[in-house]
């Protein structure tokens, strides 16, 4: 496994070694000690989370402002972009995002540590979206910034209108939001 970095240092883009052959491929997921020494973190994942969600389907961009979550995100089938937005008011990236495509295809993951808001929107007919997190989902602490705040001008690469929950849809502007 490599780690490649991004525009914001914190986030890195992870690519397993994939061994392929006729009959499929085989590679490793999620390595603790591999983890620890790309990323410079030793986490302890508590939770994995699995989503399926059709064309279009624009979740986030949540975190949690008490109990924050690092999370390790990826794609088991489909493709989408993931994005992530530093909420962190004394880092240097405050304020900016950071969109890469993760699909089965490239079996690419991103780390996203605590301080950032995430969220995706799936580019294909439907995508298997995995994560692990680094805490437990507490609803009281869970927070949501508005998918199309243009503070963020976030380019979601959408192909229509996106479907959002009724929650996401009263996701708060940045500069209003709670943060780190």
């Amino acid at each position: 496994m490599k780690a490649l970095q991004t525009a914001i240092p914190d986030l890195l883009i992870l690519e397993p070694k994939v061994f392929g052959d006729a009959r499929g491929f085989f590679f490793e997921s999620y390595n603790r000690r591999k983890f620890a020494e790309l990323t410079g973190r030793d986490v302890d994942f508590v939770q994995d989370n699995h989503s399926r969600s059709a064309k279009n389907v624009l979740r986030g961009l949540h975190y949690q402002i008490n109990h924050p979550q690092g999370k390790l995100v990826r794609v088991v089938s489909g493709v989408v972009l993931d994005v992530a937005v530093d909420i962190r008011k004394a880092s240097p990236s405050f304020g900016s995002h950071v969109a890469v495509e993760l699909s089965a295809e490239n079996s690419r993951m991103l780390w996203i540590p605590e301080g950032f808001a995430h969220g995706f929107v799936v580019l294909s007919e439907t995508a298997e979206f995995l994560y692990k997190t680094t805490d437990y989902w507490y609803p009281e602490h869970e927070r949501c910034l508005i998918w199309n705040d243009a503070d963020l001008s976030i380019n979601w690469q959408l192909q229509g209108t996106p479907a959002i929950s009724a929650k996401d849809a009263q996701g708060l502007a940045f500069a209003k939001a709670e943060c780190f």
